[in-house]
């Protein structure tokens, strides 16, 4: 598109429609989200109290269950009380650099979050593969450089976006239909051309999150053929059940991600406010399931959950 139909006019103030078509039933939506984030912050926080209190949870598993709680609250909270304050109060006035800012936390969150499940799959495969190995492998001081590269390389990936929106001129309109700013939402309403944030965008998601999950399947691809190799059908069913978590959280994280990718490439036909109903859906649900995944399923975890409780009962 030309940049020769500008109006002379840049807004740097925007509209949030929240879910476009349901203003009337805001408030009744706007309850399963409210107690879906009071879960995931309540679930997430003791997650990471009870990994840094407990000197039996310092291992380099509870380490990047640590860190992927900590995305998980970053996540959640760049997106729900945003969504909260249009649904009860109609504060949906934001500024440019407020929006760049929220979906700058947004997507480098959700980056980080995939770096996160793909190195807590090298952790599983080492555990498995290398059992004898695993703590000289997996030393605090590489899970410090692991930690620094996975947010180095999600940041490294969101900032161009940043210079991507700022040359834009937003002439088009200053109303955007969704409860938070996204990065191709805003580049519409702008009269310029945005090829080249569209490509950069699709670059982004080849380079993490594609590339993450082709890694994770290698790596469970190496972990099953080291565990059907395994003489004892109990070392087995023990290996598998150390990952049963690990799956579970990567199914819930990519799944809903995908699906919501594919329903607004390919489903057109689809009203707005399901596409934008599956995308909040889809960042929230990760947040509030994956603590209750890992404490049910994470033994050491959950005698500590127990504990807590009991003690403070008594």
């Amino acid at each position: 598109m030309s940049t020769s139909n500008h109006t002379g006019v840049s807004h740097t103030v925007f509209r949030l429609l929240g879910i476009p078509g349901l203003e009337d039933q805001h408030m009744w939506i706007s309850i399963p989200f409210a107690i879906s984030y009071v879960i995931a912050l309540l679930g997430n926080s003791l997650l990471i109290f009870m990994i840094l209190t407990k000197q039996t949870l310092h291992g380099p598993m509870y380490l990047f269950l640590c860190m992927l709680a900590a995305a998980d609250i970053v996540l959640s909270t760049s997106t729900i009380p945003q969504m909260l304050a249009i649904f009860w109060f109609n504060a949906g006035e934001i500024s440019l650099d407020r929006c760049i800012t929220q979906l700058f936390c947004i997507y480098s969150t959700f980056v980080s979050e995939s770096g996160i499940l793909l190195v807590m799959a090298f952790d599983r495969y080492i555990a498995i593969c290398y059992p004898l190995r695993y703590t000289n492998i997996l030393t605090n001081s590489l899970i410090g450089k692991i930690a620094m590269t996975i947010f180095l390389r999600s940041y490294g990936t969101i900032v161009p976006i940043i210079f991507l929106l700022k040359r834009l001129t937003f002439c088009k309109g200053n109303t955007l239909p969704n409860t938070g700013c996204k990065h191709i939402v805003l580049a519409r309403i702008s009269c310029d051309d945005i090829r080249v944030n569209i490509w950069y965008g699709f670059f982004v998601l080849m380079s993490t999150l594609v590339l993450d999950i082709v890694l994770i399947f290698v790596s469970y691809v190496l972990i099953l053929r080291a565990v059907f190799h395994m003489p004892s059908q109990d070392a087995r069913h023990k290996a598998l059940n150390t990952c049963g978590s690990h799956v579970c959280v990567i199914v819930l994280f990519y799944g809903p991600a995908i699906f919501t990718t594919l329903t607004q490439r390919f489903g057109h036909h689809i009203a707005p406010h399901i596409h934008v109903l599956l995308a909040n859906v889809s960042i929230l649900i990760a947040p509030m399931v994956n603590p209750i995944i890992y404490g049910v399923k994470t033994k050491p975890i959950w005698e500590q959950v127990v504990h807590v409780l009991c003690r403070q009962q008594k």
